[in-house]
């Protein structure tokens, strides 16, 4: 098993949205961020290497499990797609099977929401992922991180960027079911028997 820097095609990329700099570290807009780097000590994938204009780290879930990339790109959110493109492009990763996991204002604290392709909400960073993939077909990992009581953009970004107004622990809850997700993205529980419950 290799694990760090290397380009070898995996099976799946993950692509945690966030903002580099201790500075947004804890805050809202960056638990895509929180929830790839927990995934990535989950799997035990190592220290990232930097590449593609980001921090990436691969391996496999588990012994005979899947080959997984996680992709933190340090280009700031609005222009994630250019350390996203590239890695795909360079890990030959189709598009259903890159999962894009980034804050969702829209939904309430702790939903985790997941789809295929869809809308952007306004979210730059998945503007940027689009653009990047010439395509809005990837996986997302929607989590619920609540909005102020205000459309006021500045008072929205203050909210985002800001600390956590929620305690630790129900953070902490949330990354973990938001992992729990992209897992399940990965691998779905099997259908149901014919004429069972």
């Amino acid at each position: 098993m290799r694990f760090g820097g290397g380009s070898a095609p995996v099976d799946w990329l993950v692509v945690g949205l966030g903002n580099p700099g201790a500075k947004y570290d804890g805050t809202p807009h960056n638990v895509g961020f929180q929830v790839a780097a927990a995934l990535s000590a989950r799997w035990g994938l190592g220290k990232p290497q930097k590449k593609w204009a980001g921090l990436y780290a691969d391996g496999r879930t588990a012994p005979g499990g899947p080959r997984v990339g996680v992709l933190l790109p340090q280009t700031y959110m609005n222009e994630s797609g250019k350390a996203a493109g590239p890695a795909r492009g360079a890990l030959k990763v189709p598009l259903d099977r890159v999962i894009a996991v980034h804050d969702e204002i829209d939904l309430k604290f702790g939903d985790v929401r997941t789809r295929l392709g869809g809308g952007l909400a306004g979210h730059n960073g998945l503007k940027s992922l689009k653009a990047g993939f010439a395509s809005p077909d990837f996986q997302r990992v929607r989590i619920g991180v609540g909005r102020p009581d205000s459309t006021d953009p500045e008072i929205v970004a203050a909210y985002v960027l800001g600390r956590w107004q929620q305690p630790a622990a129900e953070v902490e809850e949330l990354v973990d079911r938001a992992a729990a997700a992209v897992e399940r993205i990965m691998d779905p529980p099997p259908p149901p028997e014919p004429g069972g419950p």
